[in-house]
């Protein structure tokens, strides 16, 4: 009696009905192949439905490649076990999911079991044919199928709608794929895609119905859809994509919502294909309401340690303002940020809106809640794969164990990103092994921190500046950085070497020491020549999250030279004050910097500020007598991703005590890259004694900047950026001996004033394959007659 056999039939026939629905077509070569070798004719097999059989010994019959040992290993069934039919049918589903067989058939033959296979072909090749609008590694990237991998039919009708979405997303809706296949010895197939592209459906127009506050060019620069023209050939936003209409929709809401319409709807949108059909037209029906503003504006919550009081003073609304969503979240971040640094690991912000049509208000309140505590599992650091797992857990403001805080995770985020290592850093939440569990994923991306740099700087009377230094900021992997400099120019020579362990003795403490050996001639700016050689040993140290200090000795020797020629007391060629300055000098002193810090990136910043303070006193020991205060600053507003405003300022001021003066070389001197439009030490106070120009440098000065960086237009891939920026400042201020002739009189040709200077231009940076480079591009506005001007600079920079 024969029995039924559990076959392909009814799967064939599913898959049939499938595959009826897409645009896969399969040359009857493929069904052909697969029907090539028939079963040989076989004994009448028994009726598992009806009686039970033992299977005594198991034979695979029909594989080619395929080991018989391999074909044993995914069955279900062992010799001496019983073969019923719910056995055979979870056998038989159990081959096919290996993919490895286009047809499977099982039979029991006596004691014997038959498992008749039919492989499934090797992939010898992929092809692709017809593709001129997607280059093919795009096209390879995004299928399934690879040579020497199985070839199934569900993967190829996979990887087929795969590539239709992919012409779908660039415009081509009537592209159509076609698999075909080339049959090879060995049960080898080339598989070829053949595409037919068709024409790119371009947005003929762009229409909005019901908008009354803005016009429809105004809201065309909001979505991201453009109308097709012929010079948008590198925009990819200039054909139809259905998914760009939700994006758009999104984009429209944004836009009402953060100028006070509240109510604002997007009715439909619509893309209708022209009749000619060449192209879609976009209609976008808006339902715009009225125009709101914030109403009463509070802060409720049932946590006793934090005051509303305190709270409502941290909501950036005011009662009147026109609403905007952007406020909002605005708001709920710094309710959020002020609950985490309060100590509340979990809060819950929830702005309740109550609008009233009648006034055009709407009154907020933001409930802050304490959440459910969360506590941090683990972190898993991910992306090293130089810097070792230390150097960044070490940087986190929480560990394993802790609850979690959403300020301190943000603080260490920002602490990672500090340490200039890594291009990119994110910190992910991921579920923990339990509900009040949560696993911290940190992300980083690791970029060059060997720098080889390069510069040269232009004046307007030819002086060339080059040099060349060799920087590793994070050596071996640890975080420390180490320093090699060398400086070889018309004006300076310079050698120096620095190395700065930021964890010394395992602690937050930053230690470091620096060498250096400088040899400046200043001829052409100050008819003096100076060589530094010394040293300096620093600490640093954290105050608070925000605040950081650091300290250091100093100890050098300065030697000022001039030519004995210059001040010979009958012919002096230049004047008794630079003169008086030659001769060695020991200087031995201490000094600290204060740091406070609250931009928002430390590397981008967009919001916050951050002033710093330092101070030096020489004279403990040596020959040099001064204290020196210097004091920086910057704030910074960005509007958008495009503008960014920064303004920042410096200033300091020297004096000399116990008697002494302050020296030539331990002046201000400013220009260069410090004040941009002038020279090197190009303004303050200066010598015009016997028709030269001596650069004299200044016991005090003041310099702000404001730069707003603006749209190039170019490509953000070109790596072009741009900025608008005007300096403004002033140096001066010598002692009154220095001023002097050598009567005692003062000197009418050493001019000493503190007038105002300005400058304003265009920076161009761009991040070019050799490294970044920076353009600066000046017009003088304010300067005295005795100043040197420039109006070109650049520098260069390649890392490693």
């Amino acid at each position: 009696m024969q029995r039924p056999r559990a076959s392909r039939a009814a799967l064939a026939s599913g898959l049939a009905l499938l595959m009826g629905s897409t645009a896969i077509v399969f040359p009857s070569a493929v069904l052909a192949q697969e029907q090539a070798t028939p079963p040989q004719p076989q004994p009448a097999p028994q009726d598992v439905g009806q009686q039970s059989g033992v299977v005594q010994r198991i034979i695979v019959r029909g594989n080619e490649r395929i080991e018989q040992s391999t074909v044993l290993s995914y069955l279900p069934i062992q010799p001496g076990e019983v073969l019923d039919p719910a056995k055979a049918d979870l056998a038989l589903k159990t081959l096919f999911r290996t993919d490895l067989f286009a047809d499977v058939k099982i039979e029991l033959q006596g004691s014997d079991m038959i498992v008749t296979v039919v492989e499934n072909p090797i992939i010898n090749k992929v092809v692709f044919e017809g593709n001129s609008g997607l280059k093919e590694d795009k096209l390879r990237d995004e299928v399934t199928v690879r040579p020497r991998g199985i070839f199934t039919r569900a993967k190829v009708q996979q990887d087929v709608q795969r590539i239709v979405e992919l012409y779908r997303r660039s415009g081509r809706i009537s592209a159509t794929v076609t698999p075909k296949i080339v049959e090879l010895p060995q049960k080898r197939v080339d598989l070829i895609f053949e595409i037919n592209e068709g024409p790119k459906s371009g947005v003929l127009r762009v229409n909005f119905l019901g908008n009354k506050e803005y016009s429809d060019n105004d809201l065309r620069d909001v979505v991201v859809t453009e109308q097709s023209s012929w010079y948008k050939f590198f925009s990819n936003n200039a054909n139809y994509d259905p998914d760009r209409l939700e994006y758009d929709k999104e984009q429209l809401r944004k836009h009402y919502r953060n100028r006070g319409f509240y109510d604002f709807r997007v009715v439909s949108a619509i893309a209708e294909l022209a009749p000619d059909k060449n192209g879609f037209v976009v209609t976008y029906t808006l339902d715009e309401g009225k125009e709101y503003k914030f109403g009463k504006v509070t802060v409720e919550t049932e946590l006793q340690k934090l005051d509303k009081n305190v709270l409502q003073q941290l909501v950036p609304i005011r009662s009147g303002e026109i609403y905007q969503d952007e406020k909002i979240e605005a708001a709920t971040d710094s309710l959020t940020f002020a609950a985490g640094a309060a100590g509340f690991a979990a809060v819950d912000v929830r702005p309740r809106y109550t609008p009233n049509r009648e006034t055009g208000l709407v009154d907020v309140v933001f409930q802050v809640r304490e959440g459910p505590r969360v506590y941090v599992e683990r972190i898993d650091v991910t992306g090293n794969t130089r810097t070792l797992d230390y150097v960044i857990r070490r940087e986190m403001n929480l560990v394993e164990g802790d609850a979690y805080n959403r300020a301190l995770v943000d603080r260490s985020r920002n602490n990672v990103r500090a340490l200039g290592f890594f291009k990119d850093v994110t910190i992910d939440e991921a579920p923990g092994s339990a509900p009040d569990r949560t696993r911290l994923q940190v992300k980083v991306e690791e970029q060059p921190t060997g720098e080889l740099s390069f510069s040269a700087g232009y004046s307007s009377v030819d002086q060339l500046i080059l040099d060349l230094g060799v920087t590793e900021r994070n050596f071996r992997g640890r975080g420390q950085s180490l320093r090699a400099r060398v400086s070889v120019g018309s004006l300076r020579q310079q050698i120096d070497f620095g190395f700065t362990e930021p964890r010394f003795l395992g602690r937050d403490l930053g230690a470091g020491v620096d060498l250096y050996s400088y040899r400046y001639d200043l001829t052409e700016y100050s008819a003096y020549k100076t060589v530094t050689v010394g040293g300096n040993i620093r600490m640093a140290f954290p105050l608070t999250l925000n605040s950081r200090m650091s300290t250091r000795y100093t100890l050098r020797q300065e030697d000022v030279q001039i030519d004995d020629a210059y001040c010979d007391p009958t012919a002096p060629l230049v004047s008794l004050s630079l003169c008086a300055q030659r001769g060695k000098y020991l200087t031995s002193l201490i000094g600290y910097t204060y740091l406070y810090d609250r931009r928002n990136d430390p590397i981008n910043p967009t919001r916050g500020f951050r002033f710093d303070v330092s101070q030096d006193l020489a004279g403990i020991g040596g020959d040099v007598n001064y204290i020196s205060t210097e004091v920086t600053g910057g704030w910074y507003h960005g509007f958008n991703k495009d503008f960014i405003l920064s303004v920042t300022g410096q200033g300091g001021y020297i004096a000399g005590w116990s008697g002494d003066s302050v020296r030539v070389n331990s002046r201000f001197y400013k220009g260069g890259n410090s004040f941009r439009g002038f020279e090197t030490a190009g303004i303050g106070p200066r010598d015009t004694n016997f028709g030269r120009s001596d650069a004299l440098g200044g016991r005090a000065y003041a310099i702000g900047s404001a730069e707003l960086t603006i749209p190039t237009g170019l490509p953000e891939q070109y790596g072009i950026k741009a900025a608008l920026f005007t300096d403004v400042g002033t140096l001066g201020l010598l002692d009154d001996k220095d001023k002097l002739k050598a009567d005692g009189t003062v000197d009418p040709l050493i001019y000493d004033d503190l007038s105002l200077r300005a400058t304003a231009g265009l920076s161009v940076f761009w991040r070019s394959p050799m490294g970044p480079i920076r353009f600066d591009f000046s017009q003088v506005l304010a300067k005295e007659d005795y100043d040197k001007t420039e109006t070109f600079r650049f520098s260069t920079s390649t890392r490693f």
